[in-house]
């Protein structure tokens, strides 16, 4: 089906060879360096010897990142440079370029010089060798974004929630640099957020579904250019994502703590009521009952709609 975004795309390659890992590269105000980053991802395939395609996708620059994408196109077999005419977000890039992805692996990264894409490589080599894993996730070591002081605790809060609604340890939820299989993905891919939270959302989607995640320790260097993330906005809208993805797949472990916890406090509450003041109920013991039972009935409801959907 069409992308949701008008987009323009180049002729595709004449290589009679089908690619074995796409690697799509979403683009946004990066003249600066994003030939750098073609030069080193292309670089690191290429003394590999795979069949890949490099998708660079041009997310309606304001600058001119797309002439020098298309500036590179000529001078690249592999690249592949898909620009689109209004700014969709990351999530959207990343959502369209897998399902364009020829490669039966996608590869995600960023063009801000951030993270080892020379060992992209070794991410897709890993899925090929070994067929019990669904993803490969460059977890990072240091972390060098903006507002680190800001962000690094609040990271570490929001990944020890998704720990536990996700009962496994994740040692870092969002990173940018990852390996998977496209046709596991493929079902996700609609549930992707436009935003940076994308990869969280690809990360739980694989996990709440059995599919196994393995990390590979890399390092995190600072971006260059100027970040698009905003702090609160962002933040904000990562930890409902996380929220959502775990109700969508899990939606018992949400509610039903919460719906236990109120009944279980409202029934404390009604017996100490009644030695009190006997067949005496007051209306803040009604009102955590009938949450508890509401909250606990909607979990119900919710766990049995997500296991008819996963059964049809």
């Amino acid at each position: 089906m069409p992308p949701e975004h008008p987009l323009t795309d180049s002729a595709p390659s004449d290589s009679t060879v089908a690619p074995v890992a796409t690697i799509v590269l979403p683009c946004f105000n990066e003249e600066a360096h994003v030939l750098a980053e073609i030069q080193r991802i292309t670089k690191a395939m290429d003394d590999d010897g795979m069949p890949y395609e490099l998708l660079a996708v041009d997310d309606a620059s304001t600058d001119d990142t797309l002439a020098v994408l298309r500036q590179a196109e000529r001078e690249f077999p592999h690249l592949r440079v898909v620009a689109f005419r209004r700014n969709g977000g990351s999530g959207t890039v990343r959502r369209i370029g897998t399902q364009m992805a020829r490669g039966e692996i996608v590869v995600w990264t960023d063009a801000d010089m951030t993270y080892q894409n020379d060992r992209i490589p070794e991410l897709v080599r890993i899925l090929l060798a070994d067929d019990t894993y669904d993803q490969v996730v460059g977890a990072r070591t240091t972390e060098e974004g903006s507002h680190k002081v800001l962000r690094v605790p609040a990271k570490w809060v929001i990944r020890k929630v998704a720990e536990v609604l996700a009962r496994q340890r994740i040692p870092d939820l969002n990173s940018g640099l990852r390996a998977f299989r496209k046709e596991v993905s493929l079902p996700y891919l609609r549930l992707l957020p436009p935003g940076f939270s994308c990869v969280t959302t690809i990360t739980l989607a694989f996990l709440c579904n059995q599919h196994d995640i393995k990390y590979v320790p890399t390092e995190y260097a600072k971006r260059a250019g100027t970040s698009k993330f905003h702090f609160v906005k962002d933040a904000y809208r990562y930890i409902l994502q996380v929220l959502r993805m775990v109700m969508y797949f899990e939606p018992l472990r949400v509610l039903m703590p919460l719906a236990l916890f109120l009944f279980g406090l409202g029934a404390v509450k009604a017996v100490t009521d009644m030695v009190r003041h006997l067949f005496y109920f007051p209306a803040n013991t009604v009102l955590l009952l009938v949450s508890g039972l509401l909250i606990g009935s909607v979990a119900l409801l919710a766990d049995l709609v997500v296991r008819s959907r996963d059964s049809s």
